[in-house]
């Protein structure tokens, strides 16, 4: 008898084949690729990118899922798994990551593919994972929206991101309670300058959306901040959400500049 899915490690085993499909096709795999897999599950997703990649390596916590996958997948040269969290073992040499993962650690997931703004994550070139609809609304928002946040700044900046479909509950066994998506990331060759302020004032500047990001700014910027906000010809009343990626980065450029003085 299969053992049932498991609220503790967030289990919902996707069955929609056309998602499977959609998931597969937007991860442009080639047959040199090697993946990285988190969460297999019963293997659904497994199956699909085994015989188009040159080699598969499967993270999967859940010790009974190991065996089902072992005995699925075992003879498989090119198929190694994992029996681990992905939070905490080193991860296998990949070069694409494809995965269905446990949306209540989605951040901490994001953090370990693609790094931080002060400490990017250089590893994959393509990133294609089902979330919670919310998240893939957050790491996609345009300014002036009510998803745009600093996540969406941070994830954007490390990444050329893309929402590729959403899923209904009703894809999945069991069905979870909220309406997920999938996602597409593209991390970008990043040349980076002042990373590290880039990340402190984003966090700084978003910490209250109801106040204006100059007074979030204040502690940070101290008496600089009157000759910043005149170098980049803001209004007082401008808030975090309204300024694109490009405008980030102007701050921290002027920002810095004023610095150095």
């Amino acid at each position: 008898m299969v053992p049932p899915p498991r609220k503790r490690f967030a289990q919902h085993w996707l069955r929609d084949e056309s998602v499977l499909q959609r998931i597969v096709a937007a991860a442009h795999l080639q047959l040199q690729d090697t993946i990285l897999e988190i969460g297999p599950g019963r293997g659904a997703l497994t199956s699909r990118l085994l015989p188009q990649v040159q080699h598969l390596w499967a993270v999967e916590i859940d010790r009974d899922r190991c065996g089902e996958l072992r005995q699925k997948f075992g003879d498989r040269p090119h198929f190694s798994l994992i029996e681990g969290d992905i939070l905490a073992v080193p991860l296998p040499p990949a070069t694409k990551t494809v995965a269905n993962i446990p949306y209540n650690i989605t951040g901490p997931i994001l953090e370990r593919l693609l790094g931080t703004i002060a400490q990017p994550q250089r590893q994959f070139e393509r990133v294609v994972l089902l979330v919670q609809q919310e998240i893939a609304e957050r790491l996609t928002a345009v300014p002036g929206t009510k998803a745009y946040s600093a996540l969406s700044v941070r994830m954007q900046y490390l990444a050329d991101t893309e929402v590729v479909c959403t899923v209904p509950p009703q894809a999945f066994v069991p069905p979870p309670k909220v309406t997920s998506a999938v996602v597409g990331l593209t991390p970008k060759n990043l040349v980076p300058t002042q990373p590290k302020l880039l990340e402190t004032l984003t966090r700084a500047g978003f910490a209250n959306r109801r106040k204006f990001l100059r007074n979030n700014l204040k502690a940070l910027l101290g008496d600089r901040l009157e000759t910043v906000w005149d170098s980049l010809g803001w209004g007082p009343t401008v808030r975090a959400e309204e300024l694109p990626l490009a405008e980030w980065l102007r701050l921290v450029a002027i920002a810095a500049e004023n610095t150095e003085r």
